[in-house]
């Protein structure tokens, strides 16, 4: 009696194993590190669905407040929290990790260029698991993702900029928000749904400058499209 009660414990524990390797989240991740910027190192990942998730560590700068002297914007804080991208953009991320093996593959050229931080981008997911490490990639597609990767981090922290200003600056917000709309124009910052939160309080905050929140409902617009 007790064999046959191991056999059938046994059994459902491989249902449930095979239940929750089908149901493995896929996920995209970006890795970067540079000791001489602020953040030092920080993490972006992506679900299919659009879902995400960034993670900064500042590193040896000095603290947000009060402003470096030496620096004529405000850096972020550490940050941790859940961002939200669009279907679209996360479909194009996966698109090219599917595309380049889920990363297994070389990504770094190996060429004699300046440094620009240590990259890994990582897929792990029912398809199985890949990394690659890099600098500078001759591969299009993967400086691209980079860049676009990159550029979303980027949103993130001025998102987190807003969110200080907002505290203790809002004078400080016009030159911020100016800088925002430039950037979302030439492509150096993308996606603004992964700071509607700030920009949904700019745009109905009354105590800010009506510049500031006309820019931040431009941009909220830009979410939809």
């Amino acid at each position: 009696m007790r064999v046959v009660r191991a056999a059938v414990a046994a059994m459902y524990l491989l249902l449930f194993a095979l239940v929750l390797q089908g149901q493995a989240v896929s996920v995209v991740r970006l890795d970067y590190s540079n000791p001489g910027l602020t953040p030092a190192h920080w993490t972006l990942t992506v679900h299919p669905d659009g879902s995400g998730h960034f993670r900064s560590e500042r590193g040896s700068a000095p603290a947000a407040y009060p402003q470096d002297p030496d620096s004529p914007r405000l850096t972020a804080p550490d940050l941790d929290r859940d961002i939200q991208l669009s279907a679209q953009f996360a479909g194009h991320v996966f698109q090219v990790a599917r595309d380049h093996k889920w990363f297994n593959q070389e990504c770094e050229s190996h060429l004699k260029v300046a440094f620009r931080g240590q990259k890994t981008l990582t897929y792990s997911g029912p398809e199985g698991q890949g990394s690659c490490e890099f600098n500078f990639s001759r591969d299009k597609e993967i400086e691209s993702l980079d860049d676009s990767l990159e550029a979303v981090a980027a949103t993130v922290l001025e998102g987190a900029r807003l969110e200080s200003l907002l505290q203790h600056d809002r004078l400080g917000l016009d030159a911020e928000m100016e800088y925002l709309t430039a950037g979302f124009a030439d492509g150096q910052l993308q996606q603004p749904g992964a700071i509607r939160g700030i920009l949904g309080r700019l745009a109905e905050d009354p105590g800010v400058m009506e510049r500031v929140r006309k820019r931040a409902r431009a941009l909220l617009a830009k979410v939809e499209e």
